[in-house]
């Protein structure tokens, strides 16, 4: 299947660079996977899609503070992004410089340039820096002089309230460069009718690194690999979904995060044993793969081309994601990480849908 199957126009105009004041009074675009028949209505309104039955699960991670500026020795700018952080003291990420850095060389942050980062290592494409300070944790020292790492498509300045706004009402744990977005939608008047329609509500966790940003660069999208990312779903909530769909509740995901988390178990031993699973993930859920767990999904509107596309894609199929793509523009919907949702059950031909291989 070649990446132009998935490359088409977004209009500038549609792209959120806020999101909505209300977190759940978006626009909410819902598509019957069987049929591809597509409603129109507001966030709030997705109480009335979720039964008492049904499981809900969210993605729990917390965004870091990932984006740190500072100095080089020879006095350029540098300014790296956080990938992954390998113990108290040193970090893996990106650095991005007029000019390449040096091994060895050192980098200084702070309005004082007081504290000092080493490049250790160069493990392509990220760098390995340790901070010099055996004090002060590398998390405390992103968390202390940070940014939010927004898209690189929202092209203005962080503002404080990003920090805000750019994290789900229920983090929890510390971990991720980017927001779980799908989960930006909910507020507390929207959790609370949940408890009171008495649906059951559990959370696994995924540390979105880089990759989510990164373009795939090959023709044909098999041959993509994806960056691995920290992975922990509970043997409770293992046996949870296993008593849901016993019953015939359904299971449904809050983002693509959530839905790769809990595939990333199925498909490890943990699943069988009802085990804890806690581990690094690299799946790559593209058109052909036959979902075993999630029975619905929630997903913001993303970037053509992306990873992303494509899992939906599986999802709901390819002919049902396009024309629902193009729907939302015709009806001037809000797109990525501050846009509008979507709610999608699955298609279960999906995986045995033909597609050609050259733009639909």
């Amino acid at each position: 299947m070649n990446l132009s199957n998935f490359s088409f126009e977004i209009p500038k105009s549609l792209i959120a660079f806020y999101p909505s004041w209300v977190r759940s009074q978006c626009r909410l675009m819902i598509i019957n996977g069987y049929t591809g028949q597509i409603t129109h209505k507001f966030f709030f309104d997705i109480i009335n899609e979720i039964n008492s039955s049904d499981l809900v699960i969210f993605n729990n991670t917390e965004v870091i503070p990932a984006r740190l500026s500072g100095f080089k020795e020879s006095g350029g700018k540098v300014e790296v992004l956080l990938e992954k952080v390998l113990n108290n003291n040193n970090i893996l990420a990106y650095l991005k410089s007029s000019n390449p850095v040096k091994i060895n060389s050192n980098l200084f942050f702070g309005k004082y340039n007081e504290i000092k980062g080493s490049i250790i290592s160069y493990r392509k494409p990220f760098y390995e820096i340790k901070f010099n300070n055996s004090e002060i944790s590398s998390i405390h020292i992103f968390n202390k002089i940070g940014h939010i790492p927004l898209p690189p498509y929202i092209k203005r300045k962080n503002i404080k309230l990003d920090q805000h706004l750019y994290q789900t009402i229920y983090k929890k744990n510390l971990g991720s460069i980017a927001a779980p977005t799908a989960g930006l939608h909910f507020d507390l008047p929207l959790l609370r009718a949940l408890f009171k329609k008495k649906v059951n509500i559990d959370f696994v966790t995924l540390h979105i690194g880089s990759g989510t940003f990164q373009p795939i660069r090959t023709i044909e999208i098999e041959k993509h690999v994806m960056h691995s990312e920290w992975v922990s779903v509970s043997s409770d909530l293992i046996n949870k979904i296993k008593i849901c769909k016993k019953n015939g509740g359904r299971v449904i995901a809050v983002g693509t995060t959530t839905l790769r988390a809990l595939e990333s178990a199925y498909n490890s031993t943990s699943w069988n044993n009802s085990e804890n699973y806690s581990n690094n993930t690299n799946i790559f859920i593209y058109p052909g793969y036959k979902h075993k767990v999630v029975d619905a999904l929630i997903t913001n509107f993303h970037f053509p081309e992306s990873t992303l596309i494509m899992l939906v894609s599986s999802f709901l199929g390819y002919r049902n994601t396009i024309n629902a793509y193009f729907e939302a523009i015709k009806k001037k919907y809000r797109f990525f990480s501050y846009g509008d949702a979507m709610y999608i059950t699955y298609n279960k031909l999906a995986p045995y849908e033909k597609i050609k291989s050259k733009k639909f």
